[in-house]
């Protein structure tokens, strides 16, 4: 389980392919050192560390795999080396929740429809399936890459939320362009409610 709130970014060194799978290599700097089996949420995709290659005060180089089916609902299938993930790892019972519930598990990926710099904010307006479109309301939470967001503007297949300069510089944010793909896991308060309602109609 996570919480939204990015700790790092770290970069995609490598890439290699076994089988269906993909192992991806990273660089990064977490402020305590990490470990095999450790869960890290890569862009919001919840991630077992395989293989750490050397730790210290340079930083961490570990390894991650990813399946067919995490490939397919993601945006990992498509990245190239140098991408900029925005890193959290998993919440500690007893500490403080500032973002949301997230679990890691990716819904869906969206993508970037608009950027608009509002001199101080930024609002992206992404776009996505609109079968999902019944998880999102006004000011209900998103996790975007990662990020634990306020929806401001939800629509059947669009919704938009405000970056503040904090988040824009210490995430991946500040990178995404217009037509950029971005993986999307919708509040699991709302998925329960949706579900409870579509037995309730077929009872």
């Amino acid at each position: 389980m996570f919480t939204g709130i990015i700790e790092k970014m770290g970069a995609l060194a490598a890439i290699r392919t076994e089988g269906t799978n993909r192992i991806f290599d990273i660089k990064a700097h977490f402020p305590e050192p990490i470990k095999v089996d450790q869960s890290i949420a890569h862009d919001g995709v919840c991630l077992t560390v395989t293989e750490i290659y050397e730790q210290g005060a340079e930083g961490v180089h570990y390894s991650v795999t990813a399946v067919q089916e995490t490939l397919d609902k993601t945006h990992l299938g498509s990245l190239q080396i140098g991408h900029r993930f925005n890193l959290e790892r998993c919440m500690r019972i007893g500490d403080r929740l500032d973002g949301h519930f997230v679990q890691g598990h990716v819904d869906t990926t969206g993508q970037v429809l608009q950027v608009e710099d509002k001199g101080g904010s930024w609002i992206y307006v992404f776009q996505f399936d609109p079968k999902f479109g019944g998880l999102l309301v006004d000011k209900g939470s998103v996790c975007i890459n990662g990020v634990s967001l306020t929806v401001v503007g939800s629509h059947p297949d669009t919704f938009s939320v405000t970056i503040i300069p904090y988040t824009y510089e210490h995430t991946n944010f500040h990178l995404l362009k217009v037509g950029d793909p971005v993986n999307l896991e919708f509040d699991i308060l709302g998925k329960y409610l949706q579900k409870q309602i579509q037995l309730g109609s077929h009872a």
